[in-house]
């Protein structure tokens, strides 16, 4: 398993780790002109959700004009923080729009962070993005938790298989009871957590992103395959997606 790099790190760590910059905000971007595009089926486009090759979950228009793609911790603060802001008035006024298409790529740190992603993935494109928005509207919560865990059960953790390690990582923070009262069963979120491919497909990722994009913390961002330079809110990356629409 590709897992060995992603050290066991004090709990403490989970709250400050991410580190993207952030910019100043462009507050004199365009107004958006583009035409919607129409739906599938008379619906919206935010209810189209599909797994890219790249490994991440794709909502929208996969022929938008402007392809947006995020990579997030989902033990990252300014992760939750960007989701809080900007996930609504994105989705509202630029996905289901089909102005706008929506790619998030999960980026782990640690394995906190891979068994929280492991949950969001278990349930495959139908509930991923759900998912993640509650994983991070009680981010808060859950990795209360670990913090909180006895010193002698994050020890422990040193001597366990990384399956062993998700999994406990799991019963420590509540994640299993969270994704069972959202609809994945608890057998299923056990068996997520154990999933090698699922693990090595997240590692990948992490490589990927480093070695074409030079990701320089979380959340970073992409439009239509360019990096994003210092941008890491809603405030921040709201005038590049209307640039990108006007031109």
């Amino acid at each position: 398993m590709k897992i060995s790099y992603l050290l066991l790190g004090s709990a403490a760590l989970l709250a400050t780790a991410c580190n993207a910059e952030k910019g100043a905000s462009n507050t004199a971007a365009p107004e958006v002109t583009a035409t919607p595009v129409a739906a599938p089926n008379n619906g919206d486009w935010s209810t189209v959700v599909t797994k890219t090759a790249e490994g991440g979950f794709l909502m929208g228009n996969p022929s938008a004009k402007v392809k947006l793609v995020e990579f997030g911790s989902m033990t990252c603060p300014h992760c939750a923080e960007f989701e809080e802001a900007g996930a609504k008035p994105l989705i509202d006024n630029y996905v289901k729009k089909g102005l706008v298409s929506y790619e998030f790529r999960n980026f782990v740190r640690d394995p906190f962070d891979v068994a929280a992603s492991l949950i969001a993935r278990c349930g495959g494109e139908a509930s991923f993005f759900g998912l993640t928005r509650g994983l991070y509207a009680e981010q808060r919560d859950w990795i209360g938790k670990i913090q909180a865990a006895d010193p002698a059960k994050m020890q422990a953790l040193q001597t366990m298989s990384p399956a062993q390690q998700f999994s406990t990582i799991a019963d420590m923070a509540g994640l299993k009871q969270f994704a069972a009262m959202r609809g994945v069963p608890r057998a299923k979120a056990d068996a997520c957590l154990a999933d090698e491919a699922a693990v090595n497909q997240l590692v990948q990722m992490n490589s990927d992103a480093g070695t074409n994009y030079n990701i320089p913390g979380t959340p970073a961002f992409l439009i239509n395959g360019t990096l994003v330079d210092q941008v890491a809110s809603w405030d921040q990356l709201e005038p590049k997606i209307k640039e990108a629409l006007a031109s």
